[in-house]
């Protein structure tokens, strides 16, 4: 039995010293204390994992919050329960599927209907190495949901951001792009054989790429744009990877990996840094690692790409088409604002492995 002894402590402290130092090296905690009082704010994928924290903290910070999600029931708990621990009773489930254009559509005319503020847009919903899926549309599911359907969201939402300036939008996208290749010619993987890693760098690629052309594009307008990798997050996103797929890896190998990631708390520090920090006033077009700001990959520099990418997005999804019609389609009715504090005016997805 002594045998093992040794094997075991120097395992078991190598794993104590992992969990030890994980927060440290993986970013800390949001170190703005500023609050969100009179300011509405857009969080798509929220009802779980890194938009639901993201969520509940801007809640406490006495934003008035709308979770975009495409489960309504798991929305609608996940938004019960941010209001009873936050004690804001502005947090509301809003059914939103990026994998839809006319659903983003209707949610976007219903936010223009009732909201006369939109000051924060976090474009934080993602699917991550699916199978060959395709969206209602016919896009490839990733490129779709994770590019398209923010792409769409926000450009329908400009005007109430610009009325709302100074306003933000974050895109989360993933230390993913590092290794993405835009192939302008098959987006869609309808030519090539279908590569899901592949397919989810791509469409990381595409948010950093989209970041850096909306914000030259907004330029003067009090809008900002910044792209952020959260860090390695353990969340609902990685469901359909390897670590996944045996019940060895569900077993042995998943919880020894989340004893090595951040929580989903963690990982929305990098959000709320973005949203809320007094520093980032006014600064555009930036790609953050976490809290850092850093450089991205150089094909996400290639000012002609994020143009091309701009101008095929903008064919694919209709966007100077019709807008689509107003529908009822939050959970709860969503009051509108008549001023800009709560006090004056009280009211009535997709996760996984973010690397």
């Amino acid at each position: 039995m002594s045998k093992y002894v040794l094997p075991v402590s120097v395992f078991g402290t190598v794993i104590g010293c992992a969990v030890l130092v994980k927060n440290h090296v993986t970013g800390g905690r949001c170190p703005s204390k500023a609050k969100l009082n009179g300011k509405t704010v857009i969080i798509t994928g929220a009802n779980t994992g890194i938009g639901k924290e993201t969520a509940r903290e801007l809640a406490q910070r006495g934003g008035r919050i709308i979770m975009g999600c495409r489960d309504m029931e798991k929305c609608e708990a996940a938004a019960k329960e941010i209001r009873g621990n936050t004690l804001n009773p502005h947090v509301y489930a809003c059914h939103l599927d990026l994998a839809s254009m006319k659903s983003i559509r209707e949610f976007a005319e219903r936010i223009k209907e009732k909201e006369q503020r939109v000051d924060v847009l976090i474009n934080n919903a993602g699917v991550m190495r699916c199978p060959a899926w395709k969206t209602e549309d016919g896009f490839d599911m990733q490129f779709g949901v994770n590019h398209l359907g923010h792409f769409l969201l926000t450009n329908l939402l400009l005007d109430r951001l610009k009325e709302s300036a100074p306003s933000r939008v974050i895109n989360l996208a993933s230390l993913a792009h590092l290794v993405g290749k835009m192939d302008f010619e098959d987006l869609n993987w309808e030519s090539r054989k279908f590569d899901t890693k592949q397919a989810y760098c791509q469409s990381k690629l595409a948010n950093v790429l989209f970041t850096r052309e909306m914000a030259k594009r907004l330029q003067g307008t009090g809008v900002t744009v910044n792209a952020v990798h959260p860090g390695v997050v353990s969340t609902e996103l990685g469901r359909h990877t390897g670590l996944h797929q045996s019940q060895f890896s569900n077993t042995v190998l998943s919880p020894l990996f989340s004893l090595l990631v951040k929580n989903p708390e963690l990982g929305a520090q990098p959000s709320i840094y973005l949203a809320v920090a007094e520093e980032l006033e006014g600064v555009t077009g930036r790609y953050y690692d976490v809290l850092t700001e850093k450089e991205p990959a150089p094909q996400a520099m290639d000012e002609e790409a994020a143009r091309r990418l701009w101008e095929i997005s903008s064919k694919l999804v209709g966007l100077k088409e019709d807008q689509g019609q107003s529908s009822n389609s939050c959970h709860a009715d969503l009051p509108a604002l008549s001023q800009q504090t709560h006090g004056q005016n009280p009211g009535p997805v997709v996760g996984t492995v973010e690397s």
